[in-house]
């Protein structure tokens, strides 16, 4: 059977996340399928070197926002899950609600009743009540909430260094692994510098 990921792009900042999730899906024996909204293909082009042509390229299949007749409107197309990055919470409302009104919420829902992985890279800070409320909600469906936390223990050099970082996690949540010097091994001598008292 074919490993199918949806990847959900929306107009939240931080497109960047799912242009390089796509670029490194394409290292692994996967179909990628994307939905992209209309304010995505606005920030991408806004936000990095790409045009969202060459973003479509990098998908093996690319369906229309609108279109709630493609095959992820059905639980009967089988995926292995759905990634949205970056999730606006606009986005994260309508998925904890149930509110289908486009392919990327439908998609969701649809990933969400199969029992099947959903993993939402929620762009947005500060955080208020009704966000948070939202992202318990998901999280208590099953979903997983993955902000775009980065972790500086690698020592990044480079925006693209921390935006690996990131979506090296996402891979994770998939159970798609890809080789990375941004695994954490432990700190070698951790022991030996252990602050004492006086510090």
């Amino acid at each position: 059977m074919t490993h199918r990921i949806i990847v959900g792009i929306t107009g939240a900042s931080g497109a960047i996340y799912g242009v390089r999730l796509l670029e490194r899906l394409r290292e692994l024996p996967v179909e990628t399928h994307l939905i992209a909204t209309k304010w995505a293909r606005v920030t991408i082009e806004h936000e990095t070197d790409k045009s969202f042509a060459e973003v479509k390229e990098l998908a093996d299949v690319v369906h229309s926002e609108n279109d709630q007749a493609a095959s992820l409107s059905s639980g009967s197309f089988v995926t292995q899950g759905m990634v949205i990055a970056p999730c606006s919470t606009k986005t994260l409302a309508a998925i904890a609600n149930g509110f289908a009104y486009n392919l990327v919420c439908r998609a969701a829902d649809v990933v969400l009743k199969e029992r099947r992985k959903l993993v939402l890279v929620v762009r947005e800070t500060p955080l208020h009540a009704t966000h948070l409320r939202n992202m318990l909600t998901l999280t208590e469906m099953g979903a997983i909430v993955a902000p775009p936390v980065p972790g500086f223990y690698a020592l990044p050099e480079s925006i693209d260094d921390i935006v690996d970082q990131t979506v090296l996690r996402l891979l994770d949540q998939l159970d798609l692994t890809l080789e990375s010097p941004f695994r954490w091994a432990g700190l070698r001598g951790a022991a030996e510098r252990e602050p004492t008292e006086q510090d």
